[in-house]
């Protein structure tokens, strides 16, 4: 998995970034295709596989309404789930309510949950006290960048009993008998309990290559020790490649078109700080 973005800023401003790097977490191609499309089918997939469980009327709270939150929660919605969202960033939050979502804190509502699913690339979004007080049977899960999110470690204690049931799902059986059911140890489900469809990977993979070679041919003094994003042209090219896989063909723009518009024909057709519709991750910031 690519690094996530924020971590190699934080290695930058430290100091400690030793080369240059390119920051692909948060290309168009990556945020949109691997983390949006892709989860929007995988949660499905990982809870169906892992619990049967039914979707319709289901309360379901998903923390973060990133790209990863936003699949899931459409997927989750699409299949008549209750969702409610939580959120720290107040331009998510609103996007979540537009989307018809009620944005809640996790404290406020745990009790009522049926699943609890995690998308904030965070950690310790459910801790010990939340794990505490949600109901029997709720299913746990996370859709984050790593295992840190489900404070996991707290629920191996003498007084709590677990119980494999089947690959990948654990039963943690508290003293009155209420279970709440983990999935992946609080690893990520899409990784851990489903599959992921080879376009996507591919799509990624190319990413992933093409920023490479960019880094490698570039001319000295081009990248210093620093992060950067992937250049435009590079995420168009990604795409282009991925487009006869739907037979889709590409309008031209006319010489007077291109000239009203200020662009080359070729591309790049956006500038560095559009958004791609609703949800495209902003460049991480630092405003300290």
């Amino acid at each position: 998995m690519p690094c996530p973005g924020g971590k190699l800023y934080q290695l930058s401003k430290a100091g400690k970034l030793c080369v240059p790097a390119m920051n692909v977490n948060d290309s168009v191609t990556k945020q949109k295709f691997d983390n949006l499309y892709c989860c929007r089918e995988s949660i499905l997939d990982g809870l169906k596989r892992t619990t049967d469980v039914m979707f319709g009327g289901k309360q379901v709270v998903v923390c973060g309404y990133g790209e990863v939150g936003k699949g899931c929660c459409s997927a989750l919605k699409a299949l008549g789930a209750i969702v409610c969202v939580t959120e720290i960033d107040p331009i998510c939050a609103l996007q979540a309510c537009m989307d018809g979502f009620k944005v809640v804190k996790l404290n406020e509502v745990v009790r009522q949950m049926d699943m609890v699913i995690t998308c904030t690339g965070n950690k310790n979004v459910v801790t010990r006290e939340l794990l505490d007080r949600m109901k029997n049977g709720c299913i746990v899960c996370n859709m984050g960048h790593s295992n840190t999110e489900i404070d996991v470690a707290s629920l191996r204690t003498p007084e709590l009993t677990w119980e494999r049931v089947r690959s990948q799902v654990d039963h943690v059986i508290w003293p009155d008998g209420k279970r709440v059911i983990l999935l992946a140890e609080g690893r990520l489900l899409n990784l851990s309990c489903s599959t992921v469809p080879s376009f996507v990977l591919s799509i990624t993979a190319t990413t992933q290559a093409l920023a490479l070679i960019e880094l490698y041919n570039a001319p000295e003094g081009r990248y210093k020790q620093d992060v950067y994003l992937l250049p435009k042209k590079m995420d168009e090219y990604v795409a282009s490649l991925h487009l006869p896989n739907f037979d889709a063909h590409l309008t031209e723009l006319s010489d007077e078109q291109a000239k009203y518009m200020g662009l080359n024909k070729n591309g790049p057709f956006k500038p560095n700080y559009y958004r791609y519709e609703k949800g495209f991750k902003t460049p991480h910031i630092d405003y300290d």
